[in-house]
């Protein structure tokens, strides 16, 4: 065999290591890497961490890991708790522990980090001390945008359920079947002056202990657009609603559809806020079947047991329960059983009130009523009947 054959040999040879070495570097390369972000990632949270608590929002991992090699990181936070410290007057915290909380990101695509929640998540109010059990069988989030001002986020629950603990009972409060909340800065948005698009939407929802109207489930897709934000900076609520108060910002409700049943109701207009923090603003409505909210109302029932006049000022302010009673007791003084005709009828009387407010229309093929619905100072009116009243967001 000559020379020049027995080097064409080894050179042959060599080559076939060389592949596998280049390999070798490489993963050893990318596993410093991975290690290396994993490390910073760790550095970034404790950051973030530190920023929040600093405005009054404490979050803490009784356990915390990191793991996902090699191409993705794998945040696991175990023995999850959130204490919103000053986001009230009062500063008392309001705390929220759950499970665990695993958040995920893609080596490839860091900006975009998913969340999943293992339920149930209890929820305690500082002030009361009125505890609650959340409980669902899939939560998730994602935010696109981070490390900086992220550009949109999403939350879905499926199967959301809300109950009061009273000592070792739980009490129902709220349920439905998915709830997704969305938000994203709208196009042509400056990062100084945000606005966020939102979307809301409940899939068979249902709400006990407030309300008749609210036990049967409903559907909600409610879409909005937040004006008069300054920045992302986190910052208590009290605080974020007077800068947008003191910067004219509003929540325009762009459109909403709410649907129970055979009653279907739309909306959309402007709400601020006014000085003392209450809802301001006006929402032109349109409901197809308002006459089947009437007796849910329980107008007749509330008048044949006497009206509190703490729900008579809130149904028709300016009138006394005493001048009701006068005026019943004067009907049956007069003939005998008209007063009780008159209050098996008020739910009648009040169904042709309410819809001689505003104009005759149409709804998804249905004979339907457009009227606003006005909020002022934070009393809820329809046409001159106050419906509700919404508590000061400071």
């Amino acid at each position: 065999m000559s020379d020049m054959t027995v080097a064409a040999g080894r050179r042959s040879r060599w080559g076939l290591f060389i592949a596998p070495v280049l390999l070798l570097i490489l993963a050893v390369a990318w596993s410093g890497f991975w290690f290396y972000a994993a490390s910073q990632a760790e550095v970034a949270a404790d950051a973030w961490r530190a920023q929040e608590a600093r405005s009054g929002r404490i979050y803490d991992c009784a356990k915390r890991s990191i793991a996902g090699f090699p191409f993705r990181f794998e945040v696991q936070c175990s023995g999850a708790s959130v204490a919103l410290v000053s986001q009230n007057a009062s500063k008392t915290p309001f705390t929220a522990k759950l499970d665990n909380i695993l958040v995920v990101a893609q080596v490839y695509d860091p900006k975009l980090v998913i969340a999943e929640f293992s339920a149930p998540a209890t929820l305690t109010d500082g002030v009361t001390q009125t505890s609650f059990v959340v409980n669902w069988s899939k939560g998730r989030s994602s935010v696109f945008g981070l490390p900086a001002v992220p550009e949109r986020a999403s939350i879905v629950f499926d199967d959301p359920t809300i109950n009061r603990l009273d000592g070792t009972m739980q009490v129902p409060l709220a349920r439905a079947k998915q709830v997704e909340l969305h938000g994203r800065l709208a196009d042509g948005s400056s990062r100084d002056h945000p606005v966020i698009e939102t979307v809301l939407q409940i899939a068979q929802g249902s709400i006990q202990g407030l309300h008749p109207l609210l036990l049967e489930p409903f559907e909600a897709d409610v879409r909005a657009k937040v004006t008069g934000l300054t920045d992302f900076t986190p910052k208590p609520w009290p605080q974020r609603f007077r800068e947008l108060q003191a910067a004219g910002g509003h929540i325009e409700i762009v459109q909403s559809r709410i649907q129970q049943g055979d009653m279907i109701a739309v909306a959309a207009g402007t709400l601020g806020l006014s000085a003392n923090g209450r809802l301001d603003g006006e929402l032109q409505m349109t409901v197809a079947g308002l006459e089947r909210v009437i007796p849910a109302l329980g107008i007749e029932k509330m008048l044949e047991e006497g009206v509190p006049q703490a729900t008579l000022d809130r149904v028709a302010p300016g009138v006394k329960t005493q001048d009701l009673n006068n005026l019943f007791g004067a009907l049956d003084r007069a003939i005998p059983g008209l007063g009780k005709v008159v209050k098996q009828n008020a739910n009648v009387g009040l169904a042709a009130g309410i819809n001689s407010l505003g104009t005759e229309s149409t709804l998804e093929g249905k004979k339907a009523r457009s009227f606003p619905l006005r909020f002022a100072d934070g009393a809820v009116l329809l046409g001159p009947i106050k419906v509700g009243q919404i508590p000061p967001l400071y």
